[in-house]
């Protein structure tokens, strides 16, 4: 059996090294190989992993001409991957290495995927409640299992990857293929160490990008939402007409409120702008797709 390790780096230069040493060592009881994806990254995490490829034997590095972002980063990994089961891992050092055996283990008794979990999650608060948010809005938009945690750091098998990768367009959410490819899923506890080096990459723009991604490319449920919301809203108006037509009927007297009117134009005008924002990402990223955006392009590969 042969175990794929792919591993998206972004300005990992300081850990690259010690994780791979890491993982040939846990897992020298299986036939390894590592695939290593440079995303971009703006220090010498190119040069390290070179390095490294030139020193270790079943090593693949393959550099990316500049950020694409950590799915699409996996996803070229994944191409590149000639395992019976892959794991893909961060380069940050917070999941142990030798933790890929729980996965694995678990993996080999039928599972299409093994998702990694956490009795303790060592991320910054803010990084913790971003994870926590996109596991609320996956379980709705995507149908995933409640009790499921959607972690980076999993184990898939061949097959699973082979159809995750028929997904040429560019943008990319690994775990919204790996959803709608199967529900054989299941996931076992691991540590998780606090980061030792530098500091998350995750920032609020990539994460609300991560959650468009889901929203739009994985999921037409936002669109019924604003149907629905419609409806109740003419409901709403038809009533509000009825009453008022009655009203001014047995109080013609009284003066039409102004502000009422006003504030009511601006607070429909508003959701029509963020609808038609909506159906703007729809049909951008579709314009996108269409015109063959790449979802990587390769600078330098070392197979």
């Amino acid at each position: 059996m042969k175990l794929s390790i792919c591993i998206p780096v972004y300005n990992g230069s300081e850990t690259i090294e010690d994780l791979v040493n890491s993982v040939f060592e846990n897992l020298k009881q299986h036939q390894v190989e590592i695939v290593m994806v440079n995303d971009g990254s703006h220090d010498n995490s190119e040069d390290v992993c070179e390095a490294i490829v030139k020193n270790k034997k079943n090593v693949k590095f393959i550099s990316l001409r500049k950020n694409f972002g950590e799915h699409n980063a996996v996803m070229c990994a994944l191409n590149y991957t000639d395992g019976d089961y892959i794991a893909i891992i961060d380069d940050d050092f917070q999941n142990p290495p030798e933790e890929i055996i729980k996965l694995l283990s678990e993996a080999e008794k039928g599972y299409d995927v093994v998702y990694s979990k956490y009795e303790i999650k060592k991320h910054h608060c803010f990084r913790n409640l971003g994870s926590r948010f996109n596991n609320i809005v996956a379980t709705w938009l995507l149908n995933k299992p409640a009790s499921l945690y959607l972690s980076s750091f999993k184990v898939i098998n061949k097959d699973l990857k082979n159809e995750i990768i028929k997904y040429t367009g560019p943008f990319p959410y690994i775990d919204g293929l790996i959803l709608r490819a199967t529900n054989n899923i299941t996931s076992v506890y691991v540590q998780h160490d606090a980061r030792k080096i530098g500091r998350s990459n995750y920032t609020l723009s990539k994460l609300l990008s991560l959650w468009l991604n889901m929203f739009i490319n994985f999921s037409i449920k936002p669109m019924r939402i604003f149907t629905f919301f419609g409806i109740i809203v003419s409901i709403f108006s038809f009533i509000l007409a009825v009453f008022f037509i009655i009203d001014k009927i047995l109080h013609p007297e009284n003066q039409s409120g102004w502000t009422s009117l006003a504030v009511s134009i601006l607070f429909f005008s508003g959701i029509q702008i963020v609808f038609m924002g909506l159906i703007s990402e729809y049909i951008g990223k579709q314009y996108l797709d269409s015109n063959k955006t790449p979802q990587w392009t390769v600078k330098k590969k070392i197979l």
